[in-house]
């Protein structure tokens, strides 16, 4: 059976390396333009998914547009049987319906809950006990393709979202290798997708990121966790823009202003909310590295 797989973050490397490690023949890797990044811009980088392809001696095909008559010919020459997608974005129906087996797509959710772009961060960010991740059939819709697997994954009290990703990208993995087995033996059942259960994860911006402390604290200690690394919870300190990676909390009537600043001894910073504090953690002043609360409060006044 040959397959093209189609991802770009360090989250598809996974699935990309189940399918070569067990034998798979992935003729073409399709992914993200090489885009300029690091400091001043200078730098070419690939993609996670590139890097692993380039390694393996896999072709790879970085098309800027997936409508272009030249790449259509590329795909259709590549004679797939299935396509795979994992983190990459969103197909015309002449890519996701040309192989005869069909176009899967991995996704970061139980769907139908949590489609769109960040499923993973919306679930931390509400507060969910469980999440998971969801194989299915692409159409014409983003996300809304009838249901091949799932699996079940558990949202601890103060996992950030990054922790749910790496546990999530190999789990994931896992459960595309069980789609591609039941799919090349042929032997599978889908479903429809219960739209009276959809909710929705839309991609999240810098604007959106800011701390709202007039909010219950479990919501705030949620929103930080939920946005960490990337792309980051943040708030003003003096002014300056300062990043929340990891926090806990602390729920106490008090009478301080939502959002104020308060230190104990150089070795706690807390911020009052709504009905208690956020103890901050790790942090990122603007023109800072990222530290420990401990290492912030000895060279800085609050």
């Amino acid at each position: 059976m040959k397959i093209i797989f189609m991802g770009t973050p360090d989250f598809a490397v996974p699935s990309l390396d189940i399918l070569v490690e067990n034998g798979y023949d992935v003729v073409a890797v399709i992914t993200a333009t090489d885009k300029y990044g690091g400091r001043g811009n200078k730098k070419l980088l690939q993609s996670a998914v590139k890097k692993y392809a380039v390694e393996k001696g896999i072709h790879v095909l970085q098309p800027k547009n997936l409508k272009k008559k030249e790449f259509l010919d590329e795909l259709w020459a590549l004679q797939a049987d299935l396509q795979v997608v994992v983190a990459f974005r969103m197909l015309p129906e002449k890519v996701w319906a040309m192989p005869p087996m069909g176009t899967i797509n991995l996704h970061g959710s139980l769907l139908p809950k949590y489609r769109g772009a960040a499923p993973i961060n919306w679930a931390v960010i509400n507060g969910e006990k469980e999440t998971g991740a969801t194989t299915f059939f692409i159409q014409q819709q983003i996300d809304t393709g009838n249901l091949l697997y799932q699996t079940k994954l558990e949202i601890g009290p103060d996992d950030t979202a990054g922790d749910v990703h790496d546990r999530m990208m190999v789990d994931g993995a896992k459960l595309l290798l069980k789609t591609v087995k039941a799919i090349e033996a042929r032997k599978y059942d889908t479903s429809v997708q219960d739209e009276s259960l959809v909710s929705h994860a839309p991609k999240i911006f810098h604007k959106t990121c800011e701390i709202n402390f007039d909010a219950p604290t479990q919501k705030v200690h949620d929103f930080i966790r939920g946005l960490s690394p990337f792309p980051t919870a943040w708030t003003t300190l003096n002014d300056l823009n300062l990043k929340i990676y990891k926090s806990s909390r602390e729920i106490i009537s008090h009478q301080h202003l939502p959002g104020s600043f308060h230190t104990e001894e150089k070795r706690v910073l807390k911020i009052a909310t709504k009905d208690g504090f956020i103890l901050v953690k790790e942090l990122q002043l603007q023109g800072k590295r990222r530290m420990d609360v401990k290492s912030f409060l000895n060279g800085y006044q609050v």
